[in-house]
């Protein structure tokens, strides 16, 4: 990672703890899309998720840790470790960052979303329902 990318992460997480909500959109860090799918709404240890933040950050694990990518998902360099995975969660559920309706097609079916990535925070929108 270049010391660019590490001090962007770092004041990514450093936003989330003292808690940030979403930025401008200057200042963006970049973007990934993901299918929410159905190994998304099930936890590592195979209970049901119940939130749309939950089914995100298991989307992120799947990627990340346990290499269970649908065909749609794309790489993040943002989301790697247990903790910023833990943080991204915690930004979604604050309630800014998604709307209803993408909370609802998320929790109900298997969206293909986009998450944008501001050095302050999240916003994740569907772009297929």
């Amino acid at each position: 990672m270049t010391v660019s990318k590490t001090i962007a992460v770092a004041g990514l997480l450093a936003a989330t703890a003292l808690g940030a909500g979403t930025a401008q959109a200057d200042d963006m860090l970049g973007s990934y899309v993901a299918r929410i799918s159905d190994r998304d709404h099930r936890a590592s240890d195979g209970y049901a998720l119940v939130s749309a933040a939950q089914m995100v950050r298991q989307d992120r694990a799947n990627w990340h840790k346990f290499h269970r990518r649908d065909s749609d998902d794309q790489g993040d360099p943002w989301f790697r470790t247990d903790g910023s995975r833990a943080d991204l969660q915690r930004m979604l559920e604050r309630g800014a960052a998604m709307s209803n309706a993408t909370r609802r097609a998320i929790v109900n079916g298997e969206p293909l979303i986009e998450v944008d990535v501001y050095q302050d925070g999240v916003r994740v929108s569907v772009v297929e329902d």
